[in-house]
């Protein structure tokens, strides 16, 4: 099967491209690019996603490459209904970046990400079981975030839930 390729440059890396929507009652009050909190209609059908990836996170193979300013993740799975869910969440979370509707910022490094979100550009190419994603920056240090988020999306996915709940530590950002 042919895959179709989308190329996206967004505001944000889609955090978590796979597996990131964990809810976040903890958002900062009048920040732009936030999130809507419990104003935010979507906010529960991506928490159900994300739930739905991380119980069957045992179907789930997720691949990183570093590549020149950032990251090519592959995530795939040979169950075609967690192949859907896979592209489903993909498609949530990149309209959530380009809307500037911040999720998990309970969380330090997910927050820090999406206060960079307008220096990562992405492309998103939807596989036969499920996508693949380049997630880049000319920026240096948000390179370094990328790839410190592409890890612990990965660990979601070795850890599931356990993971989700846990904060993960921020990159100290250049003195400018």
């Amino acid at each position: 099967m042919r895959s179709s390729i989308t190329k996206f440059i967004v505001g944000g890396s889609v955090l978590g491209l796979i597996l990131l929507a964990v809810p976040s009652e903890a958002q900062p009050p009048g920040n732009k690019g936030f999130g809507k909190g419990k104003n935010d209609p979507a906010m529960t059908a991506d928490m159900e996603g994300f739930h739905y990836l991380l119980e069957h996170r045992k179907d789930i193979k997720r691949t990183v490459k570093e590549i020149e300013g950032g990251v090519e993740t592959t995530t795939e799975s040979t169950v075609a209904e967690v192949t859907g869910k896979i592209q489903e969440h993909v498609a949530a979370m990149h309209k959530r970046v380009k809307s500037g509707s911040g999720i998990h910022l309970r969380d330090p490094l997910f927050a820090e990400i999406f206060k960079h979100y307008d220096k990562i550009e992405m492309v998103i190419e939807k596989t036969e079981k499920g996508v693949r994603v380049k997630e880049t920056s000319k920026d240096e240090y948000v390179a370094k975030l990328i790839r410190a988020h592409a890890e612990v999306v990965s660990k979601f996915i070795e850890n599931g839930h356990e993971e989700a709940r846990k904060n993960h530590p921020v990159l100290v950002a250049p003195k400018k």
